[in-house]
């Protein structure tokens, strides 16, 4: 694990997290900085007849971050942008599937909001506290609520608060229960379905990323193959149901546009007629219980309902046809998806 120090924005490698170290979470740019470019830095700063401070040529959000993060008395920062030798496959798989426990460990996390200034009410309906691009990214996500420590930083770092200072409202920008945010409730109590939910909106640059941003979050841990595409993320599903006893999973999509309900029994078009969900976003809208006795009694259901043109005809002519019917047993009641 590499880590800068915040005097010369050097990298040094460390087998073990240091005691103390402050962490930055931010939405990269077009111009980052990466693990080769800090390493050219520091080969020109000693090979220059001068003394040179390598922190001086690097970018302005690693700069601006060393210079915090050493005023504020920490000698070790960590930045995945460039923190990561991400040319070496089996240290970038280490990291992402470590990163959830840096940032937990770490002694504070830096959220960097490149687009909020300071002295604007971040509490305001409109403000651009709310609205900044951050909020909107799916690595934030474990990066908000991993840390215990969490202090917000405007453009030109300067303090706008911390996360329990903020915590209600965070809630209101995210919907991530204040008591989660808090560390009052664990989040591995937090359901499963309501864990999705929470990334449902959130965006990655990369199509697997979905699924490696939510590693941390639900304690999976998986080889990261870039170029599988929505295979991630049907991996990530699997690695849940493996470790969690929560099938609050399998409610996914439930009351999506083109779902067609017979009774009390759902009806999905062949697109989405399967076990596990494509991406985050079908966890978008409520999740609701489907009570289900027996498939003969769905079946009088099916055929008893007025059903949309698509699903015409009666039995025979249902698409799709139901293959499988699993049912999910729960202490007060229980589930069932039909695929």
């Amino acid at each position: 694990m590499w880590f800068l120090r915040t005097s010369r924005a050097e990298l040094h490698q460390f087998s073990q997290p240091p005691q103390r170290y402050a962490i930055l979470s931010h939405v990269w740019g077009e111009d980052e900085q990466l693990f080769q470019d800090i390493q050219v830095l520091h080969a020109l700063a000693r090979s220059s007849p001068r003394k040179i401070n390598p922190r001086d040529q690097a970018s302005a959000k690693i700069r601006g971050c060393c210079i915090y993060a050493e005023a504020q008395g920490f000698e070790w920062l960590w930045i995945d942008s460039c923190c990561i030798d991400k040319s070496s496959s089996a240290e970038l798989s280490e990291a992402i599937n470590s990163m959830y426990q840096w940032y937990a460990r770490a002694t504070v996390c830096y959220v960097y909001l490149h687009d909020v200034s300071a002295g604007t009410d971040p509490s305001a309906r409109d403000s651009s506290f709310r609205r900044s691009k951050w909020f909107t990214r799916g690595w934030t996500l474990q990066e908000l609520i991993a840390p215990k420590h969490v202090c917000f930083l405007s453009h030109n770092w300067v303090h706008l608060g911390d996360k329990a200072l903020f915590a209600r409202l965070l809630e209101q920008v995210t919907g991530i229960d204040v008591n989660v945010l808090t560390f009052r409730v664990q989040l591995s109590s937090v359901p499963v379905a309501k864990r999705m939910q929470w990334a449902s909106q959130r965006k990655t640059t990369r199509i697997e990323d979905e699924a490696y941003s939510l590693m941390g979050i639900f304690g999976v841990h998986m080889s990261t193959i870039y170029g599988e595409g929505r295979q991630a993320f049907r991996r990530l599903q699997e690695g849940i149901m493996k470790n969690i006893a929560d099938h609050t999973l399998l409610t996914w999509g439930l009351g999506m546009p083109g779902d067609w309900f017979a009774g009390r029994y759902l009806i999905k078009p062949t697109n989405r007629c399967s076990l596990l969900a494509r991406s985050t976003g079908d966890f978008q809208k409520p999740q609701m219980d489907i009570l289900t006795t027996s498939v003969s009694e769905y079946w009088n259901a099916l055929e008893s309902a007025a059903l949309p043109s698509e699903y015409a005809g009666g039995r025979a002519q249902v698409s799709p046809p139901i293959s499988h019917f699993i049912m999910i047993f729960h202490p007060s009641h229980h589930f069932g998806r039909l695929v």
